[in-house]
């Protein structure tokens, strides 16, 4: 009997220290360093990718917004550049009339003031002829 109660009580006392073993393991696992730097290495891998696929997205949609953008100032630009054609050329048209206009009154100012000095040339030469033809009638008057 005496061998069987210290049997029971190895036995027992086996039960008690395993229960305590599986008990301690199953309550409170630790992680060793290696585990720990695995893990926050495959947590900031992810981060990463994360952050690189937000990044990639928020840039694509910055080039999208940027081109379209561009686009819309290049048919801004080329619909100014075809008002300032049309102006230019409505000007270019209004002055060639305008000028038109000035010769034309240019001309017949000319020709009227030609006419006058040529009208007045005609009095003078007149006039002339006719004091030199009264000149020459008092000498002859006075030779006889």
């Amino acid at each position: 009997m005496k061998v069987v109660k210290w049997v029971v009580m190895v036995v027992f006392a086996l039960m008690c220290a395993t229960a305590f073993a599986v008990g301690q393991n199953a309550g409170t696992e630790k992680k060793t360093t290696g585990t720990e730097v695995k893990d926050a290495a495959k947590t900031a891998t992810k981060d990463t990718e994360k952050g690189a696929k937000t990044a990639t997205k928020d840039t694509e949609k910055g080039a999208k917004k940027v081109a379209h953008a561009t686009h819309t100032a290049a048919k801004d630009t080329g619909k100014e550049a075809k008002v300032a054609t049309k102006e230019t050329e409505k000007g270019a048209k209004t002055a060639e009339k305008d000028t038109a206009k000035v010769a034309k009154t240019a001309g017949k100012d000319t020709e009227k003031a030609a006419d006058k000095t040529g009208s007045a040339v005609k009095k003078g030469v007149k006039g002339l002829g006719h004091g030199v033809k009264k000149g020459t009638e008092k000498t002859t008057e006075t030779v006889k």
